[in-house]
């Protein structure tokens, strides 16, 4: 299994690896392996993780301009593809038209030795592509639906192809298990149990999207989109700040009225409702993981009562800080 990332016109070999097959073999199950990336077009990493019929990857990159890159594999594989900032376009000669995926946008690509040309722009790229063997991918794959029978049928004919036309919208729980993915802190055999597990949790999110068309039937536009996932990573990056609905609109550049409309479009749930979900599960993450105090963890998510913390948090959990701590 061989992959090849290159500038043709520079005589410039980005990356040139040899992966082991689908069934890796090592004392813990699972290798790990970090690139950075330094070169006339910007500034990053990509690191990478596999083991047994699975190889995640991702990486965030701080591109001085655009850059376009020729690739060249030679496995075959299916793709769950996260785009999580920035644009990228890939021309291939085995797919009938170019392929575009903008921020916080999925879906499941079957690649065949697939070789072409990509285009990477704006100032940030960062994404998430988790690589499957068929195998692995057709135990899960569901039977009996239209779009799964002529995905299935394009695996059988060996054809590069998207399981779904159009691209779908990264749901609020599929940033949380990416997220997890890339920042698990476990170790050896525990960490590949993890993984898998998140990686088909992921996988069955994906599914279940692409059989609902309602995803696709948004009244939201695309500038607003954007303005609405950026008011999502203020919340989660500032969970103790006080704003109210008109100052998250102000911030990304929009109104109030969209941004209520938007988010519970997108995310099922109201700006506020959300908020105080994620300070929430942060509480509970300081009580166990940090060893915080309930007063200290309080005002680490903006509390400024004790009181009124442990009133919210068994509101939401049916027990008190204290009470979940011991």
């Amino acid at each position: 299994m061989n992959l090849r990332l290159y500038d043709n016109e520079k005589n410039i070999t980005l990356i040139e690896k040899e992966y082991p097959d689908w069934n890796i073999s090592s004392e813990e199950g699972i290798i790990e392996r970090t690139t950075f990336i330094e070169h006339y077009f910007g500034k990053g990493f990509y690191k990478e993780i596999y083991f047994e019929g699975v190889h995640i990857g991702f990486g965030d990159t701080l591109l001085r301009n655009s850059v376009r890159l020729d690739f060249e594999s030679d496995f075959e594989t299916i793709e769950m593809h996260f785009a999580l900032k920035g644009k990228s376009t890939v021309s291939t000669n085995v797919l009938d038209k170019s392929v575009s995926f903008t921020p916080h946008q999925h879906n499941i690509i079957y690649a065949n030795g697939m070789c072409g040309k990509m285009l990477w722009e704006s100032d940030q790229f960062q994404l998430c592509e988790i690589n499957l063997a068929p195998e692995f991918f057709k135990k899960f794959l569901p039977l009996e639906h239209h779009l799964f029978d002529v995905f299935r049928n394009t695996m059988e004919k060996g054809k590069s192809g998207l399981l779904a036309k159009s691209h779908h919208p990264v749901s609020h729980k599929m940033y949380q298990i990416v997220d997890e993915i890339m920042n698990c802190e476990r170790t050896g055999i525990f960490k590949r149990m993890f993984l898998e597990a998140k990686v088909i949790e992921l996988l069955l999110l994906q599914l279940e999207q692409f059989t609902d068309n309602s995803f696709l039937n948004t009244s939201i536009k695309k500038v607003d989109v954007d303005k609405i996932y950026a008011v999502r990573e203020f919340i989660l990056q500032n969970l103790d700040a006080a704003c109210s609905l008109i100052d998250l609109a102000h911030k990304v550049g929009t109104n109030d009225f969209i941004l209520k409309k938007g988010f519970k479009e997108l995310f099922g749930t109201t700006v506020f409702a959300f908020w105080n979900n994620a300070k929430m599960e942060q509480a509970k993450q300081l009580l166990t993981e940090q060893n915080m105090t309930v007063s200290e963890v309080s005002r680490q998510i903006g509390y400024k009562n004790p009181r009124h913390f442990s009133a919210a948090f068994k509101r939401q959990f049916g027990i008190l800080p204290s009470q979940f701590k011991k």
